[in-house]
């Protein structure tokens, strides 16, 4: 029998660590008056419910550690939100990284009362989710989670603002011929080694299909699979070694990149590096904190945050009040796309001036939200749900921290490639 997850409303409090404190609603509804009084809030809120935003993600199971980064933006969202004139409560749940789970869930929170819901992190458990969703009427706004096929089925109550797995192979591959080019190193071959869940697997096919159209400068000899839930990988980086591939394309979650990069150093494969086309792992907290020095110098292509962006701050000013012990930009990735998904629902909410799931629906679909985290202009949907005006670039791990290296004009520092050797870091 599976535990059914705690109701949660409000954010996390710093002192309680991982632990969840409720917060009254009423607070950020008398919040929300006051912004009124100032000519901040829509006259709907004055004294209106909130809108109920049932929140799936994976804080247990083999996901747990991006679970609980993300879950740390929906903590942030209820007193962030309340600030800018959006009156929104959380119905958090966890999936313990089942699909099963997930499934079961997104149905205890509809039956809670939640009028969206935001998630799930994984492909495969946001797939169970939307089919929940759409047999029930209620929108989902999808978080993070890549595979093609979630809006290219027909659901008429999904919505990603998040990229496709062929728009990040797409936009990561380019990114590579970028690198190349500054960096002026270019491999001569690669091995791509990939986790064989659905994220991993969608990927996979997005590069089958996209490697031969770009004129990339080099083949890719094997592609090498494996359980992201395996103890070790030993064998698949020994098949990889073999290879003689000077370059690792890589799709991972911190778990699995963490057992890769120990076993590469444990082997001294030591390839010019290791990029991945857009997937998560080796910009984690816990890779860092895990792998020290060897985490450094890693590639990820994929959307990032603006540092520069108003609300960027405002959310950093939060995190660093409520978590002074962590650093933001491990967690940065996470929380923004949590946050920007919770705010799309309550832009949607606070337009259609009802929860009512028509309603919604209809305002979710003429959405152009300016004001949020990530790099890129306004986001919108197409007729599938999909945004597909996001933009991807190249975050290297420079002194232990994601570090933007191109494009050239958003760079925070010049990239390093080829990698320095194991043996030759400081």
């Amino acid at each position: 029998m599976t535990r059914q997850a705690p109701r949660v409303t409000g954010p996390t409090s710093a002192a309680s660590g991982n632990g969840i404190t409720r917060r009254a609603f009423s607070a950020g509804v008398a919040g929300v008056g006051t912004l009124a009084a100032l000519g901040g809030a829509p006259a709907f809120a004055q004294g209106a419910a909130g809108l109920k935003v049932g929140v799936l993600l994976p804080r247990s199971g083999h996901l747990a550690q991006a679970g609980q980064a993300c879950q740390r933006g929906a903590d942030i969202a209820p007193q962030l939100l309340a600030d800018l004139g959006y009156p929104v409560e959380i119905l958090s749940a966890d999936t313990e990284s089942s699909v099963d789970v997930a499934r079961s869930r997104a149905e205890k929170l509809i039956n809670d009362g939640a009028n969206v819901i935001v998630g799930a992190f994984d492909s495969g458990q946001t797939a169970a989710a939307a089919q929940v969703c759409e047999q029930r009427g209620v929108p989902l706004v999808i978080n993070i989670a890549a595979a093609d096929r979630l809006t290219e089925q027909g659901y008429k109550t999904l919505f990603r603002n998040f990229p496709t797995s062929t728009m990040l192979v797409s936009n990561g591959l380019a990114l590579m011929k970028e690198l190349f080019a500054a960096s002026g190193a270019t491999p001569k071959s690669a091995v791509f080694m990939h986790a064989n869940d659905t994220f991993g697997m969608a990927n996979k096919q997005a590069l089958d299909a996209l490697f031969p159209t770009l004129s990339m400068p080099f083949p890719i000899v094997e592609q090498i699979a494996y359980d992201p839930k395996a103890q070790d990988l030993a064998v698949e980086v020994a098949k990889a070694k073999a290879t003689g591939a000077d370059l690792a394309i890589v799709t991972t979650r911190a778990n699995d990149a963490i057992m890769l990069v120990r076993e590469m150093v444990k082997q001294r494969w030591e390839p010019m590096g290791i990029v991945s086309p857009g997937s998560p792992g080796l910009y984690d907290e816990q890779f860092y904190k895990v792998l020290g020095k060897y985490a450094d110098f890693h590639i990820t292509n994929l959307p990032w945050y603006d540092p520069k962006a108003e609300l960027s701050q405002r959310v950093e000013r939060i995190f660093k009040s409520r978590y002074p012990n962590d650093r933001y930009e491990g967690y940065a990735f996470n929380i923004a796309f949590t946050l920007e998904a919770i705010l799309v629902a309550a832009d949607a909410f606070k337009r259609a001036g009802s929860a009512a799931p028509d309603a919604m629906l209809a305002a979710l679909r003429a959405t152009n939200l300016e004001r949020k985290m990530m790099v890129g202009p306004a986001i919108t949907f197409d007729e599938k749900g999909q945004n597909t005006r996001l933009a991807s670039a190249c975050v290297q791990n420079r002194n232990l921290r994601p570090t933007v290296v191109l494009p050239k004009g958003s760079a925070e520092m010049e990239p390093v490639f080829p990698m320095p050797g194991w043996q030759k870091r400081a």
